[in-house]
C-alpha cells in the first residue's frame, strides 16, 4: 500500500531519555508501533478491565480488550469507506489500527467510576486522566526495563492520534475531566513541533483540534459503545422491548426521528434480532461519515490535519440516543450502581493507605507493593513524583489484582507468606 499520504514529520518518532532510537527495520515506522504496542503487559491488562460489566462475570461481555479491537476494527472500516469519496486520502491502517488499540490503555481498573476516584485522590498532584494516562504509558512507562521504565519511541502520528485531549491540567478552569498532565506539555511540542497551540486556541477549544485518525477513532469508538453497550444490556437482561417502549414514552421532548430509532430497538429485541440488525446499524453508522477540506497551521506540515471527518446529523441523533438509553437504563440501574460504589471504596481505600503509606513522614515505609514500585517510589523524592508513580501501579491494576490488593491488605482471612504481590 502506498504511503505517500504521510511525510517524514508523520513518521519521526519520540526520542529521549526514556524514549530509544529505533534501529532500521523491515516494517514501516506505523507497524511497528502496532506490534511494540500490542505485545505489552499494559495492552494485555485491558483484557480484565471493565468496559460495562465487572471483567470476568461471564464471558460474553464486552471487556476494554474487546472494546478496543471493536474499535480498532470499525475505524479501519470508515477509513476504507472514505477512500471511496476521496481515494486521496489514504490512512495507514497499521497506524490506525495502533491509536485505536491504545486509545482506552490509561484507563483504571473499575471503569469510569475508578478514574473519577483517581481523580479526586490525585489532584493535589497534578489529577488524572484516563487519556492522560495513555499518553504517559506510551512515552514513559509502557517498557520494564533494567535501568528503570521506560516509552515505546512512538511515532508522532501515532501520539497525535490517541491525543483526544490537549488542555493541560493547568489550563482546565472549572472543568474536573479532559486534560492531560502538565510535564506533558513537551509531548505537545513534540507532536506540533511547536507551541502554537497556545497561540491559536483557547484552552477552551483546543481540545477539538484533531488529527484525521484522532477523529476517526472518536467515531469508532462512539459508535462502538453506542451500539455495543445496548447488545450487552440486553443480553445482561437490563433491556428489553417492555423497557425500552417505556422509557421512551416518558421522554416527551423526543422528535418523530428519535421516535422511529426507538421503535426500531424494541421491535429487534421483541423478535430476538438485535445482534444482527445492530450490525447492519453499524455498518449504516460508518457510512454516515464524510470528509471536507480544511485549512489550519497544520496543513502546511501533514496532510493529517488536512480534513474534517463530518457525522451525518441522523447518526450523531442515534448515537446520542442510544448513549442516553444506556445511561439511564444501564449504567443508571441499582445492580450495576451497587458494583460501581464496591469498586470505587476498594480503589479509594488503596490510594488513600499507600498515600498515606509513601508520601507521609515516615522515613522508612511498609513495603505495600512489588519490590519494584516500592525501588522505584522511594528513590523520587518530592510528593508528587512519588504521587504520580503510584498512581501508576493503581491505574495499571486489573479489577481482579485490585480486589487481591485490597482484600491482602486489609482482609485478615486471606493472604499468606507465600503469595505474590
Amino acid at each position: 500500500m502506498s504511503d505517500d499520504f504521510y511525510c517524514d514529520f508523520d513518521r519521526d518518532y519520540l526520542r529521549d531519555k526514556f524514549n530509544m532510537e529505533r534501529e532500521p527495520d523491515y516494517r514501516s515506522v506505523f507497524h511497528q508501533d502496532r506490534d511494540r504496542l500490542m505485545f505489552t503487559p499494559a495492552f494485555r491488562r485491558l483484557q480484565a478491565k471493565t468496559q460495562v460489566f465487572q471483567a470476568g462475570e461471564y464471558d460474553f461481555y464486552r471487556t476494554r480488550l474487546t472494546h478496543s479491537m471493536e474499535v480498532a476494527n470499525i475505524a479501519k472500516s470508515i477509513a476504507v469507506w472514505l477512500r471511496t469519496a476521496q481515494a486521496e486520502v489514504r490512512v495507514d491502517p497499521d497506524l490506525l489500527e495502533a491509536i485505536c488499540l491504545a486509545h482506552d490503555i490509561g484507563h483504571p481498573p473499575f471503569g469510569h467510576a475508578g478514574e473519577r476516584v483517581l481523580n479526586e485522590l490525585m489532584e493535589p498532584y497534578g489529577g488524572f486522566e484516563g487519556n492522560a494516562q495513555t499518553l504517559r504509558i506510551l512515552t514513559r512507562t509502557i517498557y520494564n526495563r533494567s535501568e528503570g521504565r521506560g516509552g515505546m519511541s512512538p511515532s508522532r502520528a501515532l501520539l497525535d492520534g490517541v491525543l483526544k485531549y490537549k488542555r493541560l491540567h493547568r489550563d482546565r478552569g472549572g472543568e474536573t475531566n479532559h486534560f492531560i498532565y502538565d510535564d506533558q506539555a513537551e509531548i505537545l511540542e513534540f507532536c506540533f513541533k511547536t507551541n502554537y497551540l497556545a497561540k491559536n486556541f483557547s484552552a477552551d477549544n483546543v481540545n477539538a483540534f484533531k488529527s484525521i485518525e484522532c477523529q476517526i477513532m472518536d467515531l469508532a469508538d462512539d459508535i462502538a459503545y453506542s451500539c455495543f453497550d445496548i447488545v450487552d444490556g440486553y443480553k445482561a437482561r437490563f433491556l428489553s422491548s417492555d423497557r425500552v417502549s417505556t422509557w421512551g414514552e416518558n421522554k416527551k421532548t423526543f422528535d418523530p426521528t428519535q421516535r422511529k430509532y426507538l421503535d426500531e430497538l424494541s421491535e429487534m429485541m421483541a423478535k430476538n434480532t438485535l445482534q444482527p440488525k445492530m450490525n447492519k446499524i453499524i455498518g449504516e453508522l460508518i457510512k454516515s461519515a464524510s470528509l471536507k477540506p480544511h485549512n489550519n497551521f497544520m496543513t502546511s506540515r501533514t496532510q493529517r490535519y488536512a480534513y474534517t471527518l463530518v457525522r451525518k446529523p441522523e447518526a450523531e441523533i442515534r448515537i446520542k440516543l442510544h448513549k442516553a438509553l444506556c445511561r439511564e437504563l444501564i449504567f443508571g440501574s441499582g445492580a450495576l450502581q451497587q458494583i460501581e460504589f464496591k469498586g470505587v471504596q476498594i480503589l479509594k481505600r488503596l490510594t488513600e493507605t499507600l498515600f498515606e503509606n509513601y508520601l507521609g513522614t515516615s522515613s522508612r515505609p511498609a513495603v505495600l507493593v512489588s519490590g519494584d514500585v516500592h525501588r522505584a517510589v522511594t528513590s523520587v523524592e518530592t510528593k508528587s513524583e512519588r504521587a504520580r508513580l503510584l498512581c501508576d501501579h493503581l491505574s495499571g491494576m486489573t479489577d481482579a489484582y485490585a480486589l487481591r490488593s485490597y482484600k491482602r491488605l486489609f482482609d485478615p482471612d486471606y493472604g499468606s507468606i507465600s503469595e505474590l504481590i
